[in-house]
């Protein structure tokens, strides 16, 4: 198995552990506005549609029925795509230039399944329990980019935490969460 293929399996079956806790689907979650389906849904259908404008051809899955099942479905859709050597080694055109398709998913999409386990564990009430190692690499990365983030619109309003905190904890504010957020009670 090749390492993005490996880095998918691993990250999607920890997303499937997280989303297998899931009680309630209409809990609401730390990104504004987005219930804990609302999560798998943005997961589910963005990359689809990213990939066929770069001209691959990802399925895409049904998602009115099962989070969970819909998870799987689309899992499987995407492990088959990375299991594919050629296919990863293909070049494609994105907005940051030429990029395999293997480039592709490690960029865009295996850290937006990393940072969505916090959203589906918290709406939860599950710990997050996010790899420590990815979990540095991917703050240490992103800090020096808060500005970008902010003004991509793809993320809430960034804080950068001092070393003070958890890594946990600057993550979520990187990426605009609230590290202190918890359910509303209903």
């Amino acid at each position: 198995m090749n390492a993005i293929a490996a880095q998918h399996a691993a990250l999607s079956a920890r997303f499937a552990e997280l989303a297998a806790g899931v009680t309630d689907w209409d809990a609401p979650t730390p990104v504004r506005e987005w219930t804990a389906r609302d999560v798998v849904n943005h997961l589910v259908t963005w990359l689809p549609g990213m990939m066929k404008g770069y001209g691959v051809d990802l399925p895409a899955v049904d998602t009115t029925g099962d989070p969970n099942r819909t998870w799987a479905a689309h899992a499987a859709n995407v492990q088959a795509l990375v299991d594919d050597e050629e296919e990863l080694a293909r070049p494609i055109e994105t907005d940051q230039g030429e990029k395999t398709v293997g480039q592709a998913i490690e960029s865009f999409y295996l850290p937006d399944i990393f940072m969505h386990q916090y959203d589906i564990a918290k709406a939860s009430g599950q710990p997050v329990g996010w790899n420590e190692e990815i979990l540095a690499g991917i703050v240490e990365g992103m800090t020096p980019q808060a500005d970008f983030l902010h003004a991509s619109g793809q993320f809430g309003t960034p804080k950068v935490l001092d070393e003070s905190h958890s890594l946990e904890d600057r993550l979520a504010a990187l990426i605009g969460r609230d590290p202190e957020w918890t359910p509303p009670t209903r």
